[in-house]
């Protein structure tokens, strides 16, 4: 059967319309951050904001008020969640985890790879995917809290690159890390 009855179609159409607005007015109320990936936290919210959107659409025992106070419950969350993030280190180091360096200078960081469950093949691939032919060309790659892989290019003035600064396994000097287990530079 294609439907069950117009009344069904019509809910749909009046609770979906009606969701939309409110999950867009309820966004742009709580900000931008609403819908960031910078971290696993963020991700999991977004997710439940789109269950939450569907269970309101399809579900006839979920009322409308319900799903809206479920957005507002998910959003008010986030806000007070990252709110303390940015005012208190500890809650942070919950919310977060750690960048961590796993390529430098050529070299994987074998124990950093390990630690993260990122092969070789998934570092290259990272820094293909950033338009570079060869490692040597990278002055590090980092796997970032939200979990995507950032490439920062080689500097050719030997300048160390402060945009590493916080990320596990670096150091300041500029010799390679001290977790660093390979044999020789990478390719």
């Amino acid at each position: 059967m294609f439907f069950t009855s117009t009344d069904s179609l019509l809910r749909i159409l009046v609770v979906g319309a009606c969701s939309y607005v409110a999950l867009v007015l309820l966004i742009r109320v709580y900000g931008k951050r609403s819908l960031s990936q910078f971290n696993a936290f963020d991700l999991v919210v977004t997710v439940a904001l789109g269950s939450t959107l569907a269970t309101a659409l399809l579900s006839r025992s979920t009322a409308l008020a319900d799903g809206v106070l479920a957005f507002v419950l998910l959003l008010s969350m986030q806000f007070v969640v990252t709110w303390l993030s940015v005012r208190v280190r500890a809650a942070d180091r919950v919310v977060k985890s750690e960048p961590r360096l796993l390529c430098f200078r050529g070299r994987f960081l074998r124990d950093a790879m390990q630690d993260e469950r990122i092969t070789e093949d998934e570092v290259r691939t990272g820094v293909r995917s950033e338009g570079f032919g060869a490692l040597r060309q990278v002055e590090a790659v980092v796997l970032e809290s939200s979990g995507a892989l950032s490439v920062v290019p080689a500097d050719r003035t030997g300048t160390l690159p402060t945009s590493l600064e916080g990320v596990r396994g670096w150091s300041d000097s500029p010799r390679a890390p001290a977790d660093t287990t390979g044999e020789g530079p990478a390719t």
